[in-house]
């Protein structure tokens, strides 16, 4: 389990330039080969460029988990026939949708995708079938923007600090997870955009304090 911190271009909001599944992180060309190394080796994954959307913020516009991942209707179609050429083993697909920061409006992993209320059916449909999951339109704190606010892997959830005693209740069903609320970067609400994490480690803005990284750890079960 690996647990680490960092900025990406002078910024902690991680989650932001960065998305990851439990077998590969998803890079724009421009990170550094210092952040390629700490994000690869704490989070135990293969590193995969994406020289897409021209700009190196790749981890607001694609959603992925071990079944598949969704890109963002700005994508070039010569960045996703390169993208399909690496032979990753998943499903890979452009969605649809008005709502083009998918990383922002997916929270996802192997088993449940929560998805902004706004989604029509059309896009809930290719979110279920190209993750492979069950999928569920809510929303968290206030914020339709289910995965710029919130953390989830295959082993625990961490929910933004604006959620309900009632919202968690019901993430938690939904989930089966026991989530923890917290923020990170001290005091940011947007736990999806300034964390990377998957089901074997972390790595947080510098910023995050001790207890929020702790918070965080605990609800992604990352202590043992």
């Amino acid at each position: 389990m690996g647990v680490a911190k960092c900025t990406i271009k002078g910024s902690d909001y991680l989650g932001a330039f960065i998305s990851a599944t439990d077998k590969y992180a998803f890079f724009g060309n421009d990170v550094t080969k210092h952040n390629e190394d700490l994000i690869c080796s704490n989070l135990g994954v293969r590193p995969v460029f994406l020289p897409a959307f021209g700009t190196s913020l790749v981890g607001l516009f694609i959603k992925a988990n071990s079944n598949g991942m969704l890109l963002s209707n700005l994508v070039e179609e010569r960045q996703l026939q390169m993208l399909k050429e690496q032979d990753l083993g998943i499903n890979i697909s452009v969605l649809e949708s008005g709502l083009n920061a998918v990383g922002n409006n997916i929270l996802a992993n192997d088993k449940i995708a929560i998805v902004n209320p706004d989604f029509d059916a059309t896009a809930v449909q290719s979110i279920r079938d190209v993750l492979g999951v069950e999928t569920i339109k809510d929303e968290l704190g206030g914020f339709k923007t289910v995965g710029a606010n919130n953390i989830l892997t295959n082993k625990g959830l961490v929910i933004t600090n604006n959620a309900t005693d009632a919202q968690k209740a019901q993430v938690d069903r939904i989930t089966g997870y026991n989530s923890i609320s917290t923020t990170a970067n001290t005091g940011a609400l947007s736990l999806g955009l300034s964390v990377v994490a998957n089901s074997n480690g972390i790595v947080v803005g510098d910023s995050t304090t001790g207890f929020e990284l702790a918070r965080i750890m605990e609800g992604l079960e990352l202590n043992e």
